[in-house]
C-alpha cells in the first residue's frame, strides 16, 4: 500500500512542474510581445513630432523671347507679324506684352509675355515640304453627321497646329472650284484652313502670294485655280 502511495506522489509532483514551464513559457511570450509593441510605439512617430517634408523646387517656366518683325502663329487668328514689345505698369505691376499684327484680319493682338504659350513660331520649310506631301494624299471621308465633322474641322483649325490644317485642306478639297460642288458651310471651312495654311506658306517661302497659290493648287490637283492663275 505505502508504494501506490509513492507513484501518486510523483506523478502529482510531475503535474505541478509541466504546469510551472507551461506559465513560465507564457510569460516568456508575453515579455516578447509586450517588447514589440514598445518596439512599435517607440518607432512610430508621435502626435508631436511632425515629419519633415521636403519642398520640391518648380522648375522655372520657359520663355521664348521674339524680336520685332518676327513672325509667329497665334491658334485663333492665324500668322501675324510682332510690330512692338511694350510695357504698361497695371495695379503697381510692370507688365510686358508683344503687339502682333494679323494682317489677314486686320487685328492687333496684345499678348503679355509671361502668357505667351498660346503663341508658336513659324514653321520650318521641312515642315512646310511635309504640308505639301499631305495635301498631295487622299482626303479622309468619314461617315459620321456633318455637324460632328464641321467641329472637328474647326476644332483642327484653331488648334495652330500646321499637319492639322494640311489634313482639314485636303478633307474639304473638292479638286474644283464650282460653288455647287460644296455646301456654303463647307467653303467656309475649307476658306478658312486655305487661307490660313496659304499665309503660313507666304512667310516661311517668302515668295509671293501668287506662286504660294501655285504650289499649293497643284498639290491639290485643283485644275481651274491653275488654268486661272496660268
Amino acid at each position: 500500500m505505502p508504494k501506490k502511495k509513492k507513484t501518486k506522489k510523483v506523478s502529482t509532483l510531475k503535474k505541478t512542474k509541466i504546469k510551472k514551464t507551461k506559465i513560465k513559457t507564457k510569460s516568456k511570450l508575453g515579455e516578447k510581445a509586450n517588447l514589440k509593441v514598445n518596439e512599435k510605439k517607440t518607432s512610430s512617430p508621435g502626435a508631436d513630432e511632425k515629419p519633415e517634408i521636403k519642398k520640391i523646387k518648380k522648375q522655372p517656366t520657359e520663355k521664348r523671347i521674339y524680336n520685332l518683325k518676327d513672325y509667329v502663329v497665334y491658334p485663333k487668328h492665324g500668322v501675324g507679324k510682332i510690330t512692338s514689345v511694350e510695357k504698361a505698369t497695371i495695379g503697381e505691376i510692370d507688365i510686358h506684352f508683344y503687339k502682333i499684327f494679323i494682317e489677314k484680319e486686320k487685328l492687333t493682338l496684345t499678348v503679355p509675355i509671361n502668357q505667351q504659350s498660346k503663341l508658336r513660331p513659324i514653321s520650318s520649310i521641312n515642315q512646310i515640304n511635309k504640308c505639301i506631301s499631305i495635301l498631295k494624299t487622299k482626303p479622309k471621308i468619314k461617315r459620321t453627321m456633318w455637324s460632328r465633322r464641321a467641329q472637328e474641322y474647326d476644332q483642327k483649325i484653331n488648334s495652330g497646329k500646321i499637319y492639322e490644317l494640311a489634313e482639314v485642306v485636303k478633307d474639304l478639297n473638292k479638286n474644283t472650284d464650282i460653288i455647287a460642288d460644296q455646301s456654303y458651310s463647307e467653303r467656309q471651312l475649307f476658306e478658312k484652313a486655305y487661307e490660313r495654311l496659304k499665309s503660313e506658306f507666304e512667310a516661311v517661302m517668302q515668295t509671293t502670294p501668287e506662286e504660294v497659290q501655285k504650289k499649293m493648287d497643284k498639290a491639290l490637283g485643283r485644275t481651274q485655280n491653275l488654268e486661272a492663275t496660268e
